[in-house]
Order: C-alpha cells, then sequence, then structure tokens
C-alpha cells in the first residue's frame, strides 16, 4: 500500500499552486473548469467542492489548482495539501478512465517555420506533458516514436511539446519529397495507441517541468526574466515550433542567457529576433538592468 505525501510548489502564476506527490498518479493529462466536466474524476469533483477552485489540473505526478481571486494560497494551501494526502491515501480512484474508450480520429499537419530546416507537425491531441528534445537516436530510448523517426535517414533532431513534434532534416533531403510520408507515419503511430514518450519519461518530464515552474532559487532579477520569457516569449516561439530556457542572467556585466530548441535552435533567424525582439522586450521591462541577451543552440 502506497503512502502518498505531497509538496506544494509555487509556479510563475501567482493563482496556480502544484501539488507534487511522491508517487506516479496517472497516466493521462486532464485539465477540468468545473464539477461537469470532472465527471470521470471523483478527485477532481471533491476539490471543486472548495469554493475558491476555479480549475484542476492532474498529470503524472502532480495535481495544480488554479483559484479564483477570493483567498491567497498561503491561507488555504495546508488545508488543500492534507485534503489530497487523506484523499490519496484512501486509496480512493483519481481518475477513473473507460474500459473500452473510444478512439478520437488522429489529424496531423505541416507547418512550416522560420528555420528551413525544421518542420512542425501539428496533432489534434496532446501526446506529451512536457517538452523533450532529442539530438540523437542514442538520446531517445524513452521515445519510441522519437527512435522511429530517427530510422528516417533524413531526420536529424526530434523536439516534441504539448500537441506538435518539431523535425529538424539534413540537406540531403527537400521538405516537399519527405513532409507528407513523415506526416503520416507520425498519424498512423499515434492513431493506433503509440505513446510518444515512455510512463517513466513523462513522469520524469512532469517533474522536470514542475523544477522549472519554480525557479525560487533564482534572485529577482532573474525571477522577473523567467515571467517574462513565459508569459509574452514562449507562446509566440512555440507557435514557430520551438522553445526558449533561461540559463542565466550575470548581473555585473547585465548579460542574460537563453537556451534556444526546436525550430529556433540554429535557425538563421533567432539572432535577429533576439537583438531585435526578445533583448528589446526585457530592456523596456527592465530598463538598465539588461545589457544583452546571447542565444545558445540546445
Amino acid at each position: 500500500m502506497k503512502d502518498y505525501n505531497i509538496t506544494t510548489i509555487a509556479t510563475n502564476k501567482p493563482t496556480i499552486l502544484k501539488f507534487e506527490a511522491n508517487h506516479f498518479l496517472t497516466k493521462g493529462n486532464y485539465e477540468y473548469k468545473n464539477i461537469d466536466e470532472a465527471k470521470n474524476s471523483p478527485l477532481a469533483q471533491q476539490l471543486f467542492y472548495l469554493p475558491f477552485v476555479k480549475t484542476v489540473y492532474i498529470a503524472s505526478n502532480f495535481i495544480a489548482i488554479e483559484r479564483f481571486d477570493i483567498v491567497e494560497w498561503g491561507d488555504v494551501k495546508d488545508e488543500v495539501a492534507q485534503q489530497l494526502v487523506d484523499y490519496l491515501n484512501s486509496q480512493a480512484p483519481i481518475v477513473v478512465e473507460e474500459e473500452n474508450p473510444q478512439k478520437i480520429p488522429v489529424t496531423v499537419y505541416a507547418e512550416v517555420t522560420p528555420n528551413p530546416a525544421v518542420m512542425k507537425f501539428v496533432v489534434n491531441k496532446r501526446i506529451v506533458p512536457a517538452i523533450y528534445e532529442f539530438k540523437n537516436i542514442d538520446e531517445a530510448q524513452h521515445s519510441e516514436l522519437a527512435k522511429k523517426l530517427f530510422h528516417f535517414p533524413f531526420v536529424k533532431e526530434v523536439f516534441f511539446d504539448e500537441n506538435y513534434i518539431s523535425l529538424t532534416k539534413y540537406e540531403v533531403a527537400e521538405w516537399s519529397e519527405i513532409a507528407q510520408e513523415l506526416r503520416e507515419f507520425i498519424r498512423t503511430f499515434l492513431m493506433e495507441g503509440g505513446e510518444a514518450v515512455s510512463e517513466n519519461a513523462a513522469q520524469k518530464g512532469a517533474e522536470n517541468e514542475s523544477q522549472a515552474l519554480a525557479p525560487t532559487e533564482l534572485d529577482e532579477t532573474s525571477q522577473q526574466i523567467v515571467s517574462i520569457l513565459d508569459e509574452y516569449v514562449k507562446p509566440a516561439v512555440a507557435s514557430d515550433g520551438g522553445n526558449i530556457l533561461f540559463k542565466s542572467y550575470e548581473e555585473e556585466s547585465k548579460t542574460v542567457s537563453v537556451i534556444l530548441q526546436g525550430a529556433c535552435s540554429g535557425c538563421p533567424s533567432s539572432t535577429f529576433t533576439l537583438k531585435n525582439g526578445i533583448e528589446t522586450m526585457l530592456k523596456n521591462m527592465l530598463g538598465d538592468k539588461v545589457n544583452e541577451v546571447v542565444a545558445l543552440n540546445g
């Protein structure tokens, strides 16, 4: 019998708090906006009886709750954490999966990105709980889909985000020759029930993401930079098939270092985008705290 305990983790959104469990909770990822949507989750239904609960997220190793403004987390987080501990240790179901769930048709469409070497393949459902980047087949040991994609001789790198896959190709092939083949392969793999990453990798990815969402050990300026990147930059970068990660802030030189992933890594327009977009934004929002942004390829 598992003995559960809960650790509370702050996120960059003050209204959302993560309650991380010490054991695996569920294979899927779920989001509930109200008690009606939570019909398949007795745990989420119970949480909605708390008047301040706005949204409930359930993932592989954590439960995240978005609150209404009627309370502050400091006043109620301990009570909620204890309620979750009591519920989990009662062995009550977290999410009730259908025995024979109806298959939802999988659709995949290809999008060009600013990086001519990268194509973005968008799926009509969530395929991973966090970001994964594979530079070669050895790194893809926990992803059957990535391993199979590397068997295509023209696939150089594989990048997964919530509902899309960015593929980097070698120059030996043109997208016009290979995009349709890759799109159909990805669609068939997912349609047949294949998982983009293994259960262990999904849990580890969720753990890494939760750590990234709680930059409590960073100095105040670094936290401000992370918040700006998450709110203003990441959504735009994700739409281009990539990701940007905060690496460091050097107070003396006022230099911000970031890591580019997916379509952004090695992209010819990345330097231009950083110098004329991100760097300008950080200077405008943080004043003389930022002098330069340096991009490192992931």
